[in-house]
């Protein structure tokens, strides 16, 4: 069915073009005078070349694409160039590019980021380089560009998609947060006092590079005899859920932010060279049992750059069976609205947690209501630490810990 419709709107504007042309050609004979035989052959030029252009095959143009920044952070700056090529110089008028997205966000933005009209005469080559500032964080899939010829009034239009499938991935901004441990309860009182990992000098699950501080008993031996390269055994972790970061997708204006708190905590906590578990909560939830390496992060940072804010219930309602799963020491709990229910969720369903650290994503200088209010001082209560972060004091979050 789409070949026929092709087929008919083209022999639709060459039988258009034919009308015309009889028309201007009978006015002219049966009209005389040299304004009607004017208006002919002026318009004659114009009509063979719509003509011509039914029938310039618009297999010979060839397009390609390169992009400069597959990987980018939110708020960055996108950028690629298009190249047309093609081996025949018919003359081509008024062409149009334009980048065809599945993406609802890049085609929100001003459509003439990605979209160029040019007149590439009798040049058989184009280069096209454009940019799309501000970019959304989401994995941004580019189905293809699709290139539109025209005449000169538009008569004949032709028009070819290229499928030219390339996948964007702008990840979450992250900010630099000095890490220290959140606040622990010791016999002796309270303190702060990282948390330690524990190797199980049994079971080596990899190699790496050496860095200095490595135990001797650590160098893999045999790696050395044959690269003369020092590497150091990596073990299991016995104490990876000491820690555990855990979040909702609440829908809210504060998202983006709480996404990006997320995303600094994790660089943080790993570069650190700490451990984490972490859990995201939405319509499915999400759960990373280990982070506490680079390649760990990249999947984390994978799925943080296509999370969407699609959490339709309550937090406590999704997440009650869930959390006693969880062994862990310490808690961070990331959300932008805190509740009197998931406080008692997470009390109720966690054993053995000593330390709980809520973080509620606000906007700079925000005030809040009656039930925000109430939820922190029942948190506080309950021995829960509570602080109310905005993007520009991200960087304070573990180091100005204190119950309120």
């Amino acid at each position: 069915m789409t070949q026929f419709r092709k087929a008919l709107a083209l022999w639709g504007r060459i039988i258009f073009v034919f009308f015309i042309l009889l028309l201007t050609f009978s006015f002219a004979m049966f009209q005389g005078g040299f304004v009607s035989w004017f208006i002919f052959y002026m318009a004659l030029p114009f009509m063979l070349y719509s003509l011509l252009l039914n029938f310039y095959p618009l297999e010979d143009i060839q397009l390609s694409r390169k992009i400069h920044t597959t990987q980018i952070r939110r708020g960055q700056k996108y950028s690629a160039t298009v190249r047309m090529n093609r081996k025949l110089s018919f003359p081509l008028l008024y062409t149009v590019l334009t980048e065809k997205t599945t993406s609802i966000a890049l085609r929100q933005r001003n459509a003439a980021d990605n979209r160029t009209m040019f007149m590439p005469g009798f040049r058989k080559s184009h280069v096209w380089h454009y940019e799309i500032e501000d970019m959304p964080r989401g994995e941004h899939v580019l189905e293809g560009i699709e290139l539109e010829v025209a005449d000169f009034f538009g008569w004949t239009k032709k028009t070819k998609m290229y499928p030219l499938k390339q996948t964007i991935l702008v990840y979450p901004r992250t900010v630099e947060i000095p890490y220290h441990a959140i606040e622990s309860s010791y016999d002796q009182g309270a303190m702060l006092a990282p948390h330690t990992l524990v190797k199980d000098t049994t079971m080596a699950t990899g190699i790496r590079d050496y860095q200095p501080g490595d135990r001797v008993s650590w160098i893999h031996w045999k790696s050395f005899a044959r690269t003369q390269t020092l590497r150091t055994k990596e073990f299991e972790d016995r104490q990876a859920e000491d820690l555990f970061l855990l979040d909702d997708r609440r829908p809210s204006e504060n998202f983006e932010s709480q996404v990006e708190l997320i995303a600094s905590l994790l660089h943080s906590i790993v570069r650190g060279k700490s451990s984490v578990a972490y859990m995201s909560v939405g319509n499915s939830i999400d759960s990373f049992p280990v982070i506490h390496s680079e390649s760990h992060l990249e999947r984390v940072m994978y799925h943080l750059t296509k999370v969407l804010p699609d959490l339709d219930r309550p937090a406590h309602e999704v997440v009650s069976r869930n959390l006693q799963q969880i062994r862990a020491t310490a808690l961070i709990y990331v959300t932008t609205k805190l509740t009197v229910e998931m406080i008692e969720a997470i009390r109720r369903n966690i054993k053995n947690l000593n330390t709980c650290m809520c973080l509620v994503i606000t906007k700079k200088g925000g005030k809040l209501d009656k039930e925000d209010e109430a939820a922190h001082l029942f948190a506080t209560s309950k021995g829960f630490i509570v602080k109310h972060v905005s993007s520009e004091n991200f960087a304070s979050v573990f180091t100005e810990v204190s119950r309120k």
